[in-house]
């Protein structure tokens, strides 16, 4: 299983000083983190794409081809790229470009995207959501496919064999779909025998029938089994106590989850209900290495996942402690989960 972990370099919505020092700043931290995670040997470092004013992280392609240059070994991927509001040749073009960068450790996340910015910003119709996703998805596997595209849809112009450059190093270019827990992208995803991250936002049972029905999806449309690939995405924090984990993370990730609360008519969360989450049967992933590491494994069981992703910086949480987390993840958690899963003949990496 791969382990790694995805940001959306959250920045203070209304910084004291300039938005364009915050950003500088947030962005500097950011590559330091994804070094640091590749220095400490984990396997994927993702980054969101956003375009409020409390994340730094509007274009992932160019902060990702920042890190590549700094890196060696750790894989490189949106998380997500807002497919639905974006184009598909350039999206292919940026990744394709990152994946000559960074020596063939470029990936693309797509999915349709929990906010809705982008829609308006970028001149799309939300009526239009599902459709889309679903036509710039079947665009971007084309283009993918094939280095010159005769390609019609119907809510983007058509494009009659034209070539797409650069080609990526790797082939073919690595394409995940990201879902939300809704049933419909789940079996799309597996249709399409394309590899599946799922954001788990609840109690993670849940959510496993997801990849039951992911599976199935691709077995009805003949995919070969072998190569379907399956990722969870959760929140969480690592720190040298779970005391100290729970009480550095709380504050950050509650601000942020009750700011977004109030948009979507949330009620607010409490420590509580954090403190609930963190227990065996929730939806975070926060203690000390050791507690971590079996929160990972005991999940493993239960989703048979090949991927793991772990979102530590959210909201304004101090560069200090990520760094901290992110060595503690990599040096402390990693060799306890590979060990295990080896043990069990399950410690293959996952490729997309």
């Amino acid at each position: 299983m791969e382990l790694g972990l995805y940001t959306f370099a959250d920045v203070n919505p209304n910084p004291s000083r300039g938005k364009g020092a915050e950003g500088a700043e947030r962005l500097k931290h950011l590559i330091e983190e994804i070094e640091l995670a590749d220095q400490v040997g984990l396997d994927v470092f993702g980054l969101g794409e956003h375009h409020r004013p409390d994340y730094a992280a509007s274009a992932p392609a160019v902060a990702l081809a920042a890190a590549a240059v700094k890196t060696k070994n750790i894989r490189l991927t949106s998380a997500v790229t807002v497919l639905s509001s974006d184009d598909p040749v350039r999206v292919f073009q940026q990744f394709s470009t990152l994946d000559l960068i960074s020596n063939g450790r470029a990936e693309i996340m797509a999915g349709r995207g929990s906010f809705i910015e982008s829609f308006p910003l970028f001149g799309y119709n939300l009526e239009d959501y599902d459709q889309l996703f679903e036509e710039k998805l079947d665009l971007l596997l084309a283009l993918r496919d094939n280095e010159t595209v005769a390609w019609k849809g119907e809510l983007r112009a058509p494009i009659n064999g034209r070539s797409v450059y650069p080609r990526p190093l790797q082939d073919p270019l690595p394409l995940w779909v990201a879902v939300g827990g809704t049933p419909q992208s789940v079996a799309r995803a597996g249709a399409l025998g394309l590899p599946v991250a799922l954001a788990i936002g609840g109690e993670p049972r849940r959510f496993a029938p997801l990849f039951d029905l992911y599976r199935e999806a691709a077995r009805r449309a003949g995919q070969d089994q072998a190569k379907l690939k399956t990722s969870i995405n959760v929140h969480g924090f690592i720190a040298d106590t779970t005391e100290a984990a729970a009480d550095q993370f709380y504050g950050p990730q509650a601000e942020v989850m009750n700011r977004i609360g109030r948009e979507r008519g949330w009620g607010p969360t409490n420590r509580a209900h954090f403190d609930l989450s963190r227990g065996p049967n929730g939806a975070l992933f926060v203690g000390d290495p050791e507690v971590v590491a079996e929160k990972i494994i005991a999940h493993h069981v239960l989703f048979k996942n090949d991927r793991f992703l772990l979102q530590m910086a959210i909201g304004l949480m101090p560069h200090d402690q990520i760094m901290r987390g992110i060595e503690l993840y990599g040096t402390k958690v990693a060799p306890i989960v590979r060990k295990a899963l080896t043990e069990r003949g399950e410690g293959a990496k996952a490729t997309a």
